[in-house]
Formats: structure tokens, sequence, C-alpha cells
């Protein structure tokens, strides 16, 4: 059980800017609520610890003063940030449990604890957009730093990037220029076209349903749950070559060892579903577009900044029987599709009045509206995380010995982590629909 000894609202230890801060269309379309993670540490926790926290929060915020403020809704149904500098919310916790008890940290209702709870019910203007809780293990053999951060306002490596700024403003450094967070995001205001879209963009479209069902309703509605499952670095190595057994063509560079780990996923996810072998299957991706922009965006682009891309329609037969390399070969034709002129075309359309109107019931407490097509069963979400720097975030008692998401995604979906020991291990953090599970896990690691 996890009991908050304190609460604390952090504000910007300096004046800063006031007025509203544009939302681009890509902050509107992923969840309009806040992601909660993890770091675990093993080090002693003192007062010292929560009043380094406390202080250097401040600290960071002069710099990141959008997330002191709070979301508002315009009628129109857009969001807005209004820097109003209200603060943040640090909470001290303790729990009566041990570092042990937690296991390995897989995703799970018990770790959901170590991150503060937000109710959404309450007016969304008044909910701050970072809470942060620090709780103490029994027995003082380290502590957990929960983060729930506010989705509109950043991606995963927008919200990297500041714990590990913050981080470094508690060592006591100082940040250099190009670490300092470019908070205009009109840089992504597009001329919207009045004509159609030059692409297809099929992973804005319904995808496969499972054979004999007329909607996605079953699938759903059941319950999912979260494992952790890590792979050593000569595991990776051996998968990375056995998606690259077949001849390549000439000119042609060998598979990744994401290509070849989210295939053997996706592969994995086929064989313990028992799916017929007639039955068609995608995976979908969400990736980062930073660089993949012309120009670029900058450096330290503080926002949301993905798009979706969707592999070609596979039968499960032929995931199932042919060599990894077909499998990892769908998955690079899907993520060679996120170039400029498509990136743009998809964010030229991919809001409309449908996720306004969820953005708009989630102001009037409805709850969270998925955006995009249900990416669960016969089908599969994989994202990876595996270039953000999660374990640079050293407060000054060392490097987390962990970091993961908090919650149990409600649809089948896999994220691809780097390990903490910078040795090339691989973290994949999978949830999956409960019957399936453990056959999953034994199609998993059966040939490794």
């Amino acid at each position: 059980m996890v009991a908050i000894v304190a609460s604390y609202s952090v504000f910007p230890s300096k004046e800063t800017p006031k007025g509203h801060l544009w939302l681009s269309d890509n902050d509107h379309v992923w969840r309009s609520g806040h992601t909660p993670t993890i770091y675990v540490y093993k080090a002693k926790h003192s007062d010292d610890t929560i009043q380094r926290l406390r202080n250097s929060l401040a600290e960071i915020l002069v710099h990141y003063y959008p997330l002191a403020g709070r979301l508002t809704l315009r009628e129109t149904g857009r969001m807005e940030v209004d820097c109003n500098a209200k603060g943040v919310t640090l909470l001290q916790a303790e729990t009566t449990k041990s570092l042990a008890d937690y296991g390995d940290f897989s995703p799970s209702d018990s770790v959901r604890e170590l991150v503060p709870k937000i109710d959404y019910t309450q007016p969304i203007e008044e909910i701050p957009l970072l809470l942060v809780q620090s709780t103490r293990f029994h027995g003082d053999e380290g502590f957990v730093i929960g983060v729930a951060f506010c989705h509109p306002l950043g991606d995963g490596l927008a919200g990297t990037r500041f714990i590990n700024s913050w981080a470094k403003v508690a060592r006591g450094e100082t940040l250099e220029p190009h670490e300092l967070p470019y908070l205009d995001r009109t840089i992504l205001k597009f001329q919207h076209s009045s004509t159609s879209p030059g692409f297809d963009h099929p992973e804005l479209k319904p995808l496969p349903l499972k054979l004999g069902s007329s909607d996605i309703n079953v699938e759903q509605s059941k319950k999912t749950s979260g494992v952790l499952l890590k792979l050593t670095p000569e595991q990776v190595q051996k998968l990375k070559m056995e998606a690259n057994e077949e001849p390549l063509e000439d000119g042609v560079r060998a598979y990744s060892r994401f290509e070849a780990i989210a295939g053997h996923v996706w592969r994995c996810a086929c064989k313990a579903r028992e799916l017929d072998e007639k039955q068609p299957t995608v995976v979908r991706f969400n990736g980062d577009v930073r660089s993949r922009l012309v120009p670029p965006l900058p450096r330290n682009y503080f926002g949301n900044a993905l798009a979706e891309t969707v592999s070609p329609e596979c039968y499960v037969g032929e995931i199932v029987s042919k060599p990894l390399s077909y499998a990892a070969q769908k998955i690079r034709e899907a993520t060679e599709k996120l170039r400029n002129e498509y990136i743009r075309s998809q964010m030229e359309i991919v809001l409309g009045e449908e996720q306004l109107d969820g953005i708009r019931g989630f102001f009037s407490g409805q709850g969270e509206r998925n955006s995009f097509p249900f990416a669960g069963n016969p089908n599969l979400h994989i994202i990876s995380w595996m270039s953000m720097p999660m374990y640079e975030a050293d407060f000054g008692w060392g490097k987390p010995v962990f970091f993961g998401l908090a919650y149990v995604c409600a649809h089948d979906r896999a994220m691809i982590l780097l390990g903490p020991d910078g040795d090339g291990s691989i973290i994949v953090s999978m949830h999956f629909q409960e019957p399936h599970l453990e056959l999953f896990k034994k199609f998993f690691y059966q040939s490794l």
C-alpha cells in the first residue's frame, strides 16, 4: 500500500512569460491525458531528496514554463496552454512494500500506485500538466520517481528530455544552449490543402477485423496484462542474424535489430492467438519525425512530433511460416513510408471533427477517446523507445536501474526499449490479451 506523506505545489523560481501557447494538430491527436512512467533508483531516500527535487523542479520550470500552466479549450474544440504559472504537483510517498515485492516492475495496478492518481472528472482546466511522486520503498532500499506527463505537452522524447534536463539541474549543473527547449509549436502550423491528400493513408483507416467479426467490440472488451520480456545481447544478435539469413539484393542494407525484434514479436503474436492462416493482419507504428521533416525540426523541439504508419496487410500464415526476414521486410516498408511529403500529408488531415469531439468530451468529464483505429487482435501496435536516453536521469544519486510504463495498455501493444546496463540488452514491454499471454511468452523464447 502507498501512503502520501506530503504534497507540494511547485512554481517556476522566476517570473515566466504569460499568455496562451498554441498547440499543433499533432499535439491534439494522441491521448489527451497524462502518460504514467516510473524511474527506479537504488539509493537512500532522505529529506534532502525531496528538497532537491523541489528546488530543481522550480528552477527547470523557468525554461519549461508551459508545463506550469493549464490546458484550456477553445470554442473550436482545439486546446491551448494557458501559461499562468499555476505550478505542478510533487508528492512525497511511502510504500509498505519492499523493492523486491514489485518484482521486475511489469505494468500492473500495483506499479500504477507509484504514479500520482488523476481524477479527470474534475475540471480539466484545474489539473496540473505535470505530477510527480517520489515513493520510498519499505526498508529504505531505494525509491521510485513516478511521472504523470500530459501528452498534449509533448511526446515520449520531449518528456524524456525534460526529465534529463531537470536531473542535470538537480546535480547542480547548467543547461547548455542546445539543451534549452524550443517551445514554439507554430513551426508545425502547415497550410491545409483544399485538395484531397496525395497519399492513401491506410494507417488512418480501420484495420483488418478478426475473421467472422463485423466490428471490434468483442476484441476491444478483452482484458490485457503487461509483462516485461528481456533479451540478452546474444539473443538480440541471434534474432538479427536470423532476420538476415536470406540473401539480400545488392545495395539493400541488412535488417536492423528493431526490424528483427519487431518482426519476431509480430510472428509470436500470430502464433499465440492461434488464428486462421488466412486471417489478415497488420502492425501499426508511430515514429518520431523530428529529423524526417524537411527542414528538420529544431534539435530540442518540445512538443509532439509523431506520425502513424502501418505495415502492408499480410496473412497470418505468411508471417508464421515464412522466414523472419519476411516480417522484418514488412516492418521496414511501414517505417520507410515516413518521409517528408507523407508526414506532411498525414498531419494535414489527421485532426478532424471526430478528434475534436473527443477532446470536447474529455473536457466535459467523459474520459479519453482513442483517435486512431483499434490495433488489437488480429493486429498489433509496436513502439520503439530504443533511441530514448531515459537512463540519463541521474538527479545526483546515480542512474535509474529501471524505467518503464506504469499502466497496462487496453489493446495489444509492444514497446521496445534498451536495457539499463548499456550492454545492448533489450526489454520488450508487452501488453497482450490475457488468454494468449502465456503462449506468447513460450513462443517468444522458444527459438532463443
